[in-house]
């Protein structure tokens, strides 16, 4: 299926909309998209919308859990937002709703970071 990768900005905030599986075939293209954008500085939070996100398995797992570590060091928060049932379970076995904020939607992760919109 492949994984479609969106992102845009809110004021200090970069969203990333996540389409599709996200697993080791597309795991770094997430990555190198993600990074090359936070390395600017112009953003200090992060909202992942996993809305339309039909898979992740470890790797997807590594590369959420690398862009919450890189947000961290520069000060920011990372939100999820709009996750998915099946995934939503697979972050719940994991642990990483102990690190990271859900919210039901785009709108209140991003008002979660001071953006009204």
């Amino acid at each position: 299926m492949g994984l479609s990768v969106e992102v845009t900005d809110s004021r200090n905030v970069l969203v990333v909309r996540l389409t599709g599986e996200l697993d080791h075939h597309t795991a770094e293209k997430v990555r190198n998209e993600i990074d090359e954008k936070l390395r600017t500085g112009l953003y200090a939070n992060l909202v992942f919308n996993l809305s339309g996100l039909t898979f992740m398995d470890s790797s997807g797992l590594g590369v959420l859990l690398g862009r919450y570590k890189r947000v961290s060091q520069l000060g920011g928060n990372m939100i999820l937002c709009a996750v998915n049932p099946s995934i939503y379970r697979l972050m719940e076995l994991s642990g990483l709703f102990k690190i990271l904020p859900i919210y039901k939607n785009e709108q209140s992760a991003l008002e979660a970071c001071g953006v009204t919109l």
